[in-house]
């Protein structure tokens, strides 16, 4: 096996050695994450995911998002850090997704695919770059997904490549590929139920009786969705789920029911609640914990695992993989940053975004800026709307990061009308999960002064439980 290099042609040491447990508890895990496992499931996967982002791209362009969400703007709410990515011209912005969807068609195909699935993760990546008003779960999702498959073995089997290209061919992958995608997609899950267990979401119940009791017109079920046990049984089993859901699939004797639990949970809920492509994709991504050879059984054929070469890692594959390494420690911890802050993270939304916070809130909000020219000593009441799409203004009268955002182009736009120097206000009302209407931003702060930061934002109003 490979893994073994090195380790098994050394003298055996002393079993009673305090250090030799580590050292063989190691070598045990290189040997098995080196171990050979058919290809088959994730040629699969690359299958999959390519057939299902292409769908998504024509999706995009049919209901007519390229317009609306990001050439119909005037203004753009960019990520911190990111502040140089800006969008093309219309007529090379659709270009841009033209070359996406045939990008999917190759990474299918196995065509061209690591050149494919390199473009397709930068492509991808940019437009979701462009404004922070489209973020989505499954979007960074889409985005790491991608950026893994660059360094994994998925066109060696059933692909155009591996036609053209024998030499390419191969029927097993070491099982560390398997487990990378796994882990992966097993994060989105875990973490989406650790974040779960909170007040709202287990005691109050709420989004899930909110939403539920928009949905009474559903077909012999509908009139029980107004019912508070409905709502608290929903809630208490979408976290059991989401906690427990990756054991389910792992172990072999219940992989068949978790993965039925997968279909019914995801369908249902892309019935009841506007989830767009996420549910689909989770299915999808689902198969990839079923044996290797699944895909063989399905066509009728038989599991192939041929053994493996006994070559060790070259330098640039063992560099590899402590890469990938960081990158899995990274994906893990950065879903616990917003421990890091103070107060209700879907209030202050201050570590939210990519940690897999899903379904958690009904947030609304009303925002209106007040500019001050101290030196004229005269006043202005500027409406979001007056820079804003529809969309960009619901997006951004709930996250303060977006609030700081607008009032900072509220100033520059005065600046550039002649008026500099001005001092903005927000006048911000959010409602989260049902609670009444409170100031989610300090209204005495002048927010053109303040700027975008990791640490705390102390002009953020700590959410006021009602009496």
């Amino acid at each position: 096996m490979t893994g073994s290099v090195g380790v098994e042609h050394q003298p055996p040491r002393p079993e009673s050695a305090p250090h030799d447990a580590p050292a063989g508890a190691r070598a045990r895990i290189r040997r098995y994450l080196r171990e050979p496992v058919d290809l088959a499931s994730l040629a699969a996967f690359r299958i999959v995911f390519g057939s299902m982002m292409l769908f998504g791209v024509i999706r995009f362009w049919h209901r007519g998002w390229i317009d609306s969400l990001y050439l119909d703007p005037g203004y753009h709410f960019t990520y911190w850090g990111f502040e140089w990515v800006q969008i093309l011209p219309p007529t090379w912005f659709y270009v841009h997704f033209a070359a996406l969807a045939v990008l999917c068609v190759c990474i299918a195909l196995g065509l061209f695919y690591r050149v494919s699935i390199t473009l397709f993760f930068l492509g991808f990546t940019y437009v979701e770059l462009i404004d922070k008003t489209t973020y989505l779960n499954h979007y960074y999702l889409i985005s790491v997904l991608s950026l893994l498959m660059i360094f994994l073995p998925l066109h060696r089997m059933w692909s155009i490549d591996a036609w053209l290209r024998p030499r390419l061919r191969s029927q097993w992958a070491p099982r560390w590929c398997l487990w990378t995608v796994r882990y992966q997609v097993g994060l989105v899950y875990f973490f989406a139920g650790v974040a779960k267990l909170k007040g709202d979401w287990l005691w109050r119940a709420e989004p899930m009786a909110t939403w539920l009791a928009l949905r009474t017109d559903t077909p012999l079920v509908g009139p029980l969705l107004d019912d508070a046990w409905v709502a608290y049984a929903a809630s208490w089993f979408g976290a059991l789920f989401d906690l427990t859901i990756v054991g389910w699939l792992c172990w072999r004797r219940t992989r068949y029911l978790g993965f039925a639990l997968v279909v019914f949970f995801h369908l249902m809920t892309a019935y009841w609640f506007y989830l767009g492509m996420f549910p689909w994709i989770m299915m999808g991504n689902a198969l990839i914990f079923f044996s290797p050879s699944w895909p063989r059984r399905w066509l009728g054929g038989a599991a192939v695992v041929p053994a493996a070469p006994s070559t060790p890692y070259r330098w640039y594959q063992t560099l590899g993989f402590w890469l990938l390494g960081c990158h899995l420690a990274i994906q893990s911890l950065l879903p616990l940053r917003y421990h890091l802050y103070s107060g209700d993270v879907c209030w202050t939304e201050q570590g939210f975004r990519y940690a897999w916070h899903v379904m958690l809130m009904e947030k609304t909000g009303r925002v209106v800026f007040y500019v001050t020219d101290p030196a004229a000593e005269r006043r202005w009441t500027v409406y979001p709307k007056e820079y804003l799409t529809a969309n960009q203004e619901l997006q951004m009268s709930t996250q303060p990061d977006m609030i700081l955002a607008m009032a900072h182009h509220i100033a520059a736009d005065f600046a550039a009308r002649g008026t500099p120097d001005v001092e903005v206000r927000a006048e911000a009302y959010v409602s989260l999960n049902g609670r009444p209407s409170a100031l989610l931003i300090d209204p005495s702060v002048d927010l053109a002064a303040e700027r975008d930061q990791l640490s705390a934002q102390a002009w953020i109003l700590p959410l006021v439980e009602p009496d």
